[in-house]
Parts: structure tokens; sequence; C-alpha cells
């Protein structure tokens, strides 16, 4: 499995990133978790609006700040 958090490191940024590891440790998978900071790279995957996660190559979420238990389920879906 393929985790990135796309934000250029906002603090909506930072608590997508605290909230996905969180799911990622409950879940007790083994799993890096990809920051991608560059507004370019973030638009290239038609992100307009940040944060946003992306599971597998998918955008799964942008612009809202997901919960770990909303996060949990979106992994444990998978």
């Amino acid at each position: 499995m393929d985790i990135k958090i796309l934000g250029t490191g906002c603090v909506k940024c930072n608590h997508l990133e605290a909230a996905t590891r969180a799911a990622v440790t409950e879940l007790g998978l083994a799993i890096e978790i990809e920051k991608v900071t560059d507004p370019g790279e973030i638009a290239s995957w038609g992100v307009m609006s940040t944060p946003a996660l992306v599971i597998d190559d998918e955008v799964v979420s942008a612009g809202k700040v997901l919960s770990t238990p909303d996060i949990v389920q979106l992994l444990a879906a998978r």
C-alpha cells in the first residue's frame, strides 16, 4: 500500500499527516507515508485544495482533514 499526503506544510496538512500516521499505527501496518509539498506535483494530481490524501495512486480526499477513524475505514477497505 502506498500513501501520500499532499500539502504545503500548513496546519491542516500536518493534522492530516498525524491522523494518517495514527490510523496506520492503529491498524498495525508497516507503511511509509510520503509527504508531497511541491505545488507543481500536488497540481499534477488534480488537487486544487489541500490537504489531500492519496492511497495507492488514488486521491481519496482533498480539501479537508479526515479523522483517524475515517482514515482507518479507508485503509481497512483496501
